[in-house]
């Protein structure tokens, strides 16, 4: 029903985005990925991505009447955290199943289907549960090469074994020789069994 957490979104007013961007970004070491502004909703957001894919969003308003103004009143900090599903109807019917009542259900093409569980209806936290292709949202350097599955690079006397990530993306681990001929024997036993 749910893949995964995609990210963990944190509101930030106007004055305090520059610092938050600086933060993640200088201080903790987040990459810059995708970014975009809501004319709808009168937000900006913004995916930054830790080393293994783990991305936090940070969204701040674009004027009077967005949807933050009422937050950032009270504070600043995690607004929801996104959970990704792979089909949001099979979702939509399970939560009127059980009686868990959602709230801005929405369809955006084939791009983006969303809907909402309020904090009082899920102990305290916003809840957005969507449906997307998690690539779409990644910055082209964080994807695989279209049609690859993983990839083997040499650099000095190390190798870095990359995979496609089930939730977008790609992720990458170093290996020694040894390790390299383990795997390789690991898989030559698997196959011919």
């Amino acid at each position: 029903m749910i893949s995964r957490i995609d990210h963990i979104s944190l509101a930030v007013k106007n004055d305090n985005f520059s610092k938050a961007y600086d933060f993640f970004t200088k201080i903790l070491g987040a990459t810059k990925g995708s970014h975009g502004r809501d004319k709808y909703l009168k937000y900006y957001w913004e995916i930054l991505r830790f080393g293994d894919l783990s991305r936090i969003e940070l969204i701040k308003p674009l004027g009077e009447g967005s949807f933050l103004s009422n937050f950032l009143k009270k504070r600043e900090g995690v607004h929801h955290i996104n959970l990704e599903t792979p089909d949001i109807e099979r979702t939509r019917k399970m939560l009127e199943e059980k009686g868990i009542p959602y709230f801005d259900y929405r369809v955006l093409g084939d791009a983006w289907k969303e809907l909402f569980i309020h904090p009082r209806d899920a102990f305290g936290v916003l809840i957005q549960i969507a449906e997307f292709n998690p690539d779409d949202w990644l910055a082209p350097s964080d994807l695989m090469e279209k049609g690859k599955k993983w990839m083997v690079s040499k650099k000095n006397n190390k190798y870095e074994l990359t995979f496609k990530h089930p939730g977008g993306g790609k992720v990458s681990f170093d290996m020694d020789k040894e390790e390299i001929n383990k795997l390789i024997s690991d898989l030559k036993n698997l196959i011919d069994v």
